[in-house]
């Protein structure tokens, strides 16, 4: 029976990614050596051709020791608890969670299987992000503080991009080029082992859609693990498909994420008057951001 229990399963949610998909399924099972493999499609009720492609998918790789598993809502319940739908179903001893716009080059999922096979103490690695054009894309952040909220919109950030206290959060001083732990890769390119995952349980489904991977690795760190940017890894990320698809929805949505993660990690009673403020201001910021995505749209 050991023989049969995938070395790999693999996580993908997609919400009307016919033109992601088959590039993302693609690499998958060409670029690793792991065998056998499952691949887990879990879909958002998509209208497209998303889900043809899949099944297509499926019948091209019967006999490849690779099963593709695909699982479909009746309707959109957001990526966390997609994601979550998808872990129910792994088997594999290693769990990836990977994004529908995402495809790794040749060797990288071994390569991050490896290294966390050689570094017990780590619980996540993640790989170095690259844009189409094969540029570094920044990937990693430090967890969120309250304070990093109001620098954002004062634009501090912006005007001091090298400042360890303005631009902390976005991580400015980390040019992605070397290993080095840290607090929240991506969450496009996630792999975990069975073990620790065992430790921390699933993505936190109060998250609709944002920050339930920030969650996520905090409380893997929490449990004593590490959590890893390993370059030597790569991967071509065609960042945010669906976020800029359905802009003023995921506006929304990130902003409420954001003020759920804050009270969720800041619960104590001198935190009430901070998150009530903090809250506030992703609240009116949200507004804003909402009315200028909607104009944008009408004016496509």
């Amino acid at each position: 029976m050991e023989a049969h229990i995938p070395e790999l399963s693999v996580i993908i949610v997609t919400y009307n990614h016919s033109a992601e998909i088959q590039p993302c399924l693609t690499a998958v099972v060409q670029n690793t050596k792991l065998r056998p493999l499952q691949i887990i499609v879990v879909d958002n009720a998509s209208d497209d051709d998303t889900v043809d492609i899949v099944r297509q998918i499926t019948r091209d790789y019967v006999e490849e020791e690779v099963t593709v598993v695909l699982s479909k809502n009746s309707r959109n319940l957001g990526y966390t608890k997609a994601v979550n739908q998808g872990l129910q179903k792994a088997t594999g001893k290693f769990l990836l969670l990977l994004n529908p716009d995402v495809v790794v080059l040749p060797n990288t999922i071994d390569k991050l299987i490896s290294f966390l096979q050689n570094h017990p103490d780590c619980s996540v690695a993640a790989p170095q992000l690259l844009f189409p054009n094969f540029q570094i894309q920044p990937s990693c952040r430090r967890f969120p503080r309250r304070r990093d909220v109001l620098y954002e919109i004062l634009g501090l950030n912006r005007i001091f991009p090298r400042s360890s206290q303005f631009n902390s959060w976005k991580m400015a001083d980390f040019d992605h080029c070397h290993t080095r732990k840290v607090d929240q890769p991506q969450g496009a390119c996630l792999l975990t082992t069975r073990a620790a995952f065992a430790q921390v349980g699933y993505l936190d489904e109060r998250f609709r859609m944002f920050f339930s991977d920030v969650d996520w690795c905090k409380r893997f760190i929490e449990a004593g693990g590490k959590v890893v940017f390993y370059p030597e890894a790569k991967a071509i990320h065609r960042k945010g498909t669906s976020v800029y698809r359905y802009r003023r929805r995921m506006v929304w949505i990130s902003h409420w994420d954001f003020i759920r993660y804050f009270w969720k990690h800041y619960p104590k009673v001198r935190s009430f008057l901070p998150n009530i403020l903090v809250s506030g201001l992703l609240l009116k910021t949200g507004i804003i951001r909402w009315i200028f995505a909607r104009a944008s749209r009408k004016t496509q």
